[in-house]
């Protein structure tokens, strides 16, 4: 069985809801490099860098990066519809993906962890490069938006890969406020991307008081 190692509020959940479309069976483990725990202790043993989504697959080699486990999970399932099987719409697709993990995703990591850009900065600095940074951010969103329309679902006819990460990693850093002001359309779509009845659930687990 698969083995998924994440924690409430975090990546994970993309991975989470991919495994709930394609109807795969998994084992979740709770762990998060930031805390302390058993499932942390067992997460280092398969990922010594405590990565979160790292996902454990049948033959016990490891994936980690987001975008990489759902590009493995449509091209290894395509019958889940998470890629498209048309080649040019996959290749948007995958573009897709790719954009938000090296654009979107990375860009929060310089939020939440000034000091690993910038040594030892002080209070004025880190403000500063979280004001911009935070601005960068939502503009890239903005920009996410405009180039990849939803015909009706990011990822074509039917909901995949690319809904749930831009789903996932939009609930960060102010980005769903500011795609409510800025791009209400899409803003729409990503709460229709998370109240799907099979990513429901998921929501529902990572972010609960919503």
């Amino acid at each position: 069985m698969l083995t998924l190692y994440g924690t409430q509020g975090s990546g994970s959940a993309s991975t989470e809801a991919a495994l709930e479309i394609a109807g795969l069976p998994y084992a979740r483990v709770d762990a998060a490099s930031w805390q302390p725990s058993p499932g942390l202790d067992e997460l280092k043993r398969v990922n010594p860098i405590a990565q979160i989504p790292t996902l454990v697959l049948d033959d016990g080699s490891i994936l980690t990066e987001s975008a990489a486990i759902l590009i493995h999970l449509g091209l290894a399932h395509p019958q889940s519809d998470l890629l498209a099987s048309d080649p040019a719409q996959r290749a948007q697709q995958i573009r897709g993906l790719v954009y938000i993990g090296a654009n979107c995703y990375a860009g929060i990591g310089i939020l939440d962890y000034p000091e690993r850009w910038y040594p030892d900065p002080d209070d004025a600095v880190r403000k500063a490069m979280q004001r911009r940074g935070r601005a960068r951010l939502h503009e890239l969103w903005q920009a996410f938006a405009d180039q990849f329309p939803a015909t009706p679902w990011l990822s074509g006819e039917r909901i995949g890969a690319l809904d749930v990460l831009a789903a996932t990693v939009s609930m960060w850093s102010g980005a769903r406020q500011a795609l409510a002001a800025s791009r209400p359309e899409f803003s729409r779509l990503l709460a229709r991307i998370e109240a799907e009845p099979r990513v429901a659930p998921v929501w529902a687990r990572h972010w609960p008081r919503r």
